[in-house]
């Protein structure tokens, strides 16, 4: 078993990271497996509280002797579709998880931040794969993948039923080589075609931008993976050097990552309490406090989410929420808050299992629900969110003709908020 991926404080001889629950399919994803059960399966006889081994064994010598097309029988396809049936079974879709050893290696990769292939998180849904977020100046992005797409076909084959790993085997692959995905909108049911050209991407977790014509600062973090909370800190002393008035908090289509960097971020706005709670499967709940030192815990705040916006991202969202420190405006979040656990197997492979939930400072669960934010606004299906990046260059004007109304009614919240407080600060 790998050291557990817990909270503080450290577990295991050291502080561990948790990556939430969703998987980065920037990334390449292979199946297969061969875990060596064959042996045990026939020589334990089941009791009620036991699995039943010689059921198993049974069903796989039946397909061996006798399924029609010989060639088709791939013990190691077998071994993972049976391991991931017996996590699938637990309920917990799209969170709980089999990795097989690729895609064990691609976590690492992820979490440093690199990735290769058409730049997509997805998550099982009810059998079927859905977009989580698509990854900033992805191919998918450009490409105009949206949360909530469902997947329907990988290079004209139907996906339906299939495993997460055989999805994302299918859907990886070399920079430079196509990919064709059948992607349908979750809001209109439209279903459209889409040719993506994998490439190798290195995100760009924490960027700002000077809003045009305003003395406010949209800041964007497309992720939570190593480093973030360091890079984060730098920019925030950038905007309080530029006498910036006010910071718009970009979550948006952020699938999450290391609860740490989570705690990290959340703390550079809070001035002590609590970023979240843990509860274990007895029901015990175990508080998570805010690091010292944050350096951004007094400027007007406001924060973007939406249906992308997962995991580390709503523990974030759901901190600054029951504190009072900043609104939430756009949409209600994806709703993963599941605290996972990697267990080791004996070919590299692992086990991702849920061991505890992530609750609010308050207690409140987003666990399939989602945080719903306090001013909602709905983006068309077709418009993508402004990025920093894209605001460089702009004026005043173009930045309030934009499409992204979300932005601007956030723009328009922390505007009122900067007012109130230089009136407050006048008054002192």
């Amino acid at each position: 078993m790998d050291t557990p991926l817990t909270l503080h404080p450290p577990v295991a001889g050291g502080l561990a990271r948790r990556r939430p629950n969703s998987w980065p399919l920037a990334l390449a994803f292979c199946s297969g497996l061969a875990l060596g059960w064959l042996g045990a399966m026939g020589c334990a006889s089941a009791s009620k509280s036991q699995p039943d081994f010689r059921l198993m064994a049974q069903a796989w010598n039946t397909i061996q002797n006798h399924y029609v097309d010989p060639t088709g029988i791939q013990p190691t396809e077998l071994t993972y579709g049976a391991i991931s049936g017996m996590v699938d079974s637990l309920g917990d879709t799209g969170h709980s998880t089999f990795l097989t050893p690729d895609m064990v290696k691609e976590l690492r990769t992820t979490e440093r931040g690199e990735f290769k292939g058409v730049g997509i998180e997805i998550q099982m849904k009810n059998g079927r794969a859905v977009v989580v977020a698509p990854l900033d100046d992805s191919p998918a992005q450009k490409a105009g993948l949206q949360p909530g797409d469902l997947i329907l076909k990988v290079s004209g084959e139907d996906i339906t039923d299939w495993p997460i790993s055989r999805v994302v085997d299918h859907i990886s692959g070399r920079a430079g080589t196509k990919v064709r995905l059948t992607v349908q909108d979750a809001r209109s049911s439209r279903t459209r075609e889409v040719t993506l050209v994998r490439a190798s991407i290195k995100l760009h977790e924490v960027t700002w931008q000077r809003l045009p014509g305003t003395a406010n600062a949209h800041l964007r973090l497309a992720s939570f993976d190593a480093g973030v909370t360091r890079d984060l800190q730098k920019a925030l002393t950038e905007i309080q050097r530029d006498k910036l008035n006010g910071i718009i908090l970009d979550l948006r289509n952020n699938p999450g990552g290391l609860l740490d960097e989570a705690v990290g971020v959340a703390s550079q706005f809070l001035n002590g309490g609590n970023v979240l709670l843990a509860k274990d499967a007895k029901g015990n709940v175990e508080p998570i406090p805010t690091d010292k030192g944050g350096v951004a815990t007094n400027l007007p705040l406001v924060v973007l989410v939406n249906e992308g916006s997962a995991s580390a991202a709503e523990i974030v969202a759901g901190a600054f929420q029951d504190t009072h420190r900043a609104k939430l405006v756009g949409g209600t979040t994806f709703g993963t808050g599941t605290v996972l656990q990697r267990f080791r197997l004996s070919d590299g492979s692992a086990l991702l299992l849920a061991v505890e939930e992530w609750l609010t400072p308050n207690g409140r669960s987003f666990w399939h629900k989602g945080i719903t934010p306090e001013v909602t606004v709905t983006l068309p299906s077709e418009v993508n969110p402004l990025l920093p990046s894209a605001e460089r260059g702009m004026s005043a004007e173009q930045l309030q003709r934009s499409e992204d109304g979300q932005l601007l009614a956030a723009l328009r919240l922390l505007s009122r908020q900067t007012e109130v407080s230089k009136v407050g600060a006048l008054k002192r």
